[in-house]
């Protein structure tokens, strides 16, 4: 172990971002635990949840997260809860990703530890992904999230389907999911997912979806981003969403000019681009870099890194 204090970042999302009073109840038990950043929050309405991004060392890191799936499983009734976003449980996901001073192999080993004390605590059923997944396939949450919660919670009813050793969680009571809090995806990986959202000037929802599935690795586009193309209610126009899981291989300049690119196609114009929730200053610079033209750029030419620890 390093002298050196270590920190690792989580982004877990649980699933409600409507209800502001549940949402606050789960979000404080991140917020409390000395030791840890709570950076931010962002509500979904449309998607009904919320993505948390909490920074910490290790072990109170933990203690937050496993405080937080608790009360997430405490209350929110996959029974009733309807979302834009897919989803197989009350606390999603618990992803972490290496920070400062700490190897992947410690947030790997850390990840484990999570998965199973919050099993023993709930009895919520766990998938492993990322570098802790048991096969190449469930490296990916699409994979996992397959059928969403109520495809998967009736897949696994029937010990007979032929997916069913495929599809069933790594750690259960009886190799289902639970009927009211689903299952929990636990995993570590190298890189964070950051949330980028592109909006056009149409509200012909169709050609988002078309620019999504262009965009997205498994239709062929980069292998990095996951996107979808949905409307928000709440403003004019139509956004292609995408999850991008390695801004360093994928730059976001990148995945802006592809979709600007795709936009032109239809006759439709890019509006702007939003990201949502917080970014890696490197991300940022790497595309800074690529509009401007800038040559020999450093790091430390910003002003404001020389007040960060």
């Amino acid at each position: 172990m390093s002298e050196q204090k270590q920190y690792i970042l989580a982004v877990p999302n649980f699933s409600n971002g409507r209800d502001e009073d549940v949402i606050k109840a789960i979000v404080e038990e991140v917020r409390k635990v000395e030791g840890v950043t709570l950076v931010s929050y962002e509500p979904e309405h449309d998607f009904n949840r919320t993505v948390v991004t909490a920074i910490g060392e290790p072990q109170p890191l933990k203690e937050a997260l496993l405080n937080m799936a608790e009360k997430s499983i405490e209350l929110i009734n996959m029974e009733e809860q309807e979302g834009s976003h897919p989803r197989i449980g009350a606390q999603d996901t618990i992803p972490l990703f290496p920070f400062k001073n700490i190897t992947l192999d410690e947030c790997k080993d850390l990840a484990e530890e999570i998965g199973k004390e919050l099993h023993e605590r709930t009895k919520v059923p766990i998938f492993f992904s990322g570098v802790n997944a048991r096969d190449e396939r469930r490296k990916s949450l699409g994979f996992i999230r397959k059928g969403q919660y109520e495809g998967l919670r009736d897949l696994l009813k029937d010990k007979s389907h032929p997916d069913y050793e495929d599809r069933k969680p790594e750690l259960s009571v009886d190799g289902m999911l639970s009927d009211r809090s689903g299952a929990t995806i636990v995993s570590a990986d190298q890189e964070g997912l950051t949330a980028y959202n592109v909006f056009l000037d149409t509200e012909d929802v169709s050609i988002a979806k078309k620019i999504g599935k262009a965009v997205r690795g498994p239709s062929g586009g980069f292998s990095t981003i996951r996107a979808v193309g949905i409307k928000f209610p709440e403003r004019s126009g139509v956004v292609v969403s995408m999850n991008m899981f390695d801004c360093t291989k994928t730059p976001l300049y990148r995945a802006f000019k592809f979709v600007k690119q795709e936009a032109e196609r239809y006759g439709v114009n890019v509006t702007g681009s939003e990201i949502v929730g917080p970014v890696k200053l490197e991300h940022l610079l790497n595309s800074l870099e690529y509009f401007l033209g800038l040559e020999n750029f450093r790091t430390e030419q910003i002003l404001e890194t020389h007040l960060m620890e």
